[in-house]
């Protein structure tokens, strides 16, 4: 076939990765190595402005071709466009982590701090038992938050957003999660902290969840006590440790064993 057809196909893709859809460095490197070619040879352009800069950056439009010779030997780049990465994000299945206890982390099989299974809740705002009004509301401000990445940077705060929801068992708080889930395409992380044994576990687990999640604490109220105990035992120690060191106290305790 080769005496036939006596060219070679080299495909490089934008994105790769089953889930997370990282950009490609080889991809990138291209399409600078292109840029100055791009703009001598090639008929259609796509134009972006970097921020901060009032200079337009041009590079090859869909579907163009750019000859090349590179040390001797013609080149064709030629840039394909296909809806792969909105069709992945689009058929990803949202998944429910819940964090395996912190001692387990590294012993035996289980040395992940996440288990997950696919999330397959139902549950819609259209399904949702409220009222119209106040299921706009709260749809309308995860609009706004979903789109406001760039206003949170501006005024130097995390890009996150807290829901406080409360009420007997069975009043609907966790469909209420499972439609917020549904209606922003997010994961969702079930975190209980009676199995996390510190502050440093807790920062780890946070660390590991992904950017488009909801990361769910029930029974918050009661964890209140599990923080109080921390500080206690801290302070605790903290006490141990400063009468062990302090000399002066030591010289007297050790006096007052002798005196007796």
């Amino acid at each position: 076939m080769k005496f036939v057809y006596p060219y070679i196909e080299i495909t490089f893709h934008e994105f790769y990765g089953d889930e997370y859809m990282k950009r490609s460095k080889a991809f990138s490197d291209i399409q600078n190595y292109l840029s100055t070619k791009a703009t001598s040879q090639a008929s259609r352009f796509k134009a972006d402005v970097v921020k901060g800069s009032k200079s337009l950056i041009l590079t090859m439009d869909d579907h163009e071709e750019v000859p090349d010779d590179f040390n001797g030997v013609k080149v064709w780049w030629v840039l394909h466009k296909h809806e792969g990465m909105n069709v992945a994000s689009t058929n990803r299945k949202r998944k429910l982590y819940s964090n395996n206890p912190s001692k387990d982390w590294y012993s035996g099989w289980k040395n992940t701090k996440w288990s997950n299974v696919f999330f397959e809740h139902p549950a819609t705002f259209e399904t949702l038992a409220m009222a119209t009004k106040k299921k706009d509301i709260i749809k309308e401000d995860l609009k706004k938050f979903t789109q406001g990445k760039d206003y949170y940077k501006k005024i130097g705060k995390a890009w996150k957003r807290g829901y406080l929801l409360y009420g007997p068992p069975g009043t609907g708080k966790s469909t209420m999660i499972a439609a917020m889930a549904n209606f922003l395409n997010y994961d969702v992380y079930d975190l209980e902290l009676t199995t996390v044994l510190n502050n440093t576990k807790l920062r780890n687990l946070l660390i590991e969840t992904s950017s488009k999640s909801i990361v769910v604490i029930e029974d918050i109220d009661c964890s209140l006590d599990l923080t109080g105990k921390r500080v206690k035992n801290k302070r605790k120690v903290e006490d141990n440790n400063k009468q062990e060191t302090d000399p002066i106290k030591k010289d007297k305790e050790h006096s007052d064993n002798k005196s007796s």
